[in-house]
């Protein structure tokens, strides 16, 4: 990628890293599908009405919306409610680098160069420090990796369908999707906690939650995954998708700093062992043929 490309990747990422300490802000006051639910109403409220629709299908649009909005954001919340910390849900949800990078393997037969081998095994090598870890005292279960895994799951098939649609226009792919993120996400809240609660919830929450669902709408979904779907039609996902390792670093240390989380040896080496990841496959897709 040109430096300007990858300068917009670490932007979106340090963006997203400090995410998780705003997601946890939000989730004391709203249900975790209520949250996604609104995250995804104001992503499209009231843009929808000035941005033009992309050139792309409506099972593209409708793929991307439910997948990012139930799979990727509506698992992550839940995970986050009560599973798993944000620091460490900031770590798990890595793996969907290569989930996006083996998929595409497959799919569009992009071959993996050899250096990749040994940066998928440091990582996974990290994420098994976390699952070797799950406890009520380590801030994790069993049930929050899974979902948060399963999250991940979701944004790798986003990544693939936002490389499908080509050079679409970001930002109207991102406005245009989320209706079908949000429509899904009101009748799983709905069905889940009933109308009063969610009623009650959304009347007696106060300003910060507020601002936490709009940095979810603006700061998050229209710049940060518009910035990524654009990097996406123009770079091959292991070009890009590796750089989303740096999550962790932001989330970790922003949970830190802001909710007290605290960083024991074996959430440092697990941190370590993927960014080692990280940086061997950045070497790998950066070296000349």
């Amino acid at each position: 990628m040109p430096l300007r490309h990858l300068l917009l990747a670490l932007s979106v990422v340090a963006i997203w890293g400090t995410n998780f300490v705003v997601i946890r802000w939000g989730l004391d006051a709203f249900a975790p599908y209520t949250f996604a639910a609104l995250r995804y109403t104001f992503s499209f409220l009231p843009f929808i009405f000035f941005v033009k629709r992309p050139a792309m299908t409506w099972a593209q649009l409708a793929g991307f919306g439910v997948l990012i909005g139930v799979g990727q954001f509506g698992l992550l919340f839940w995970a986050m409610r009560s599973d798993i910390s944000p620091g460490l849900a900031s770590l798990v949800i890595q793996s969907q680098v290569f989930f996006t990078i083996g998929m595409s393997a497959i799919l569009y037969r992009d071959r993996l160069k050899a250096l990749q081998w040994p940066a998928f095994a440091l990582a996974v090598a990290g994420l098994a420090v976390v699952a070797s870890h799950v406890s009520s005292k380590s801030g994790v279960t069993a049930f929050g990796v899974m979902l948060v895994i399963g999250a991940a799951v979701a944004w790798s098939l986003c990544n693939l369908i936002a490389r499908a649609a080509g050079r679409v226009d970001a930002l109207g792919f991102m406005v245009w999707s989320s209706p079908f993120a949000a429509v899904p996400l009101w009748i799983i809240t709905l069905l889940q906690n009933g109308t009063q609660p969610v009623v009650d919830s959304l009347t007696q929450a106060g300003t910060a939650p507020w601002l936490a669902v709009a940095w979810q709408a603006i700061g998050n979904t229209l710049f940060g995954y518009g910035a990524w779907n654009w990097l996406l039609a123009r770079h091959s996902p292991s070009a890009v998708t590796p750089t989303a390792l740096l999550v962790p670093v932001f989330g970790m240390t922003a949970s830190a700093l802001a909710l007290h989380e605290g960083l024991p040896a074996w959430k440092l080496g697990a941190a370590a062992l993927v960014m080692g990841g990280l940086a061997v496959n950045l070497m790998a897709t950066r070296r000349k043929a």
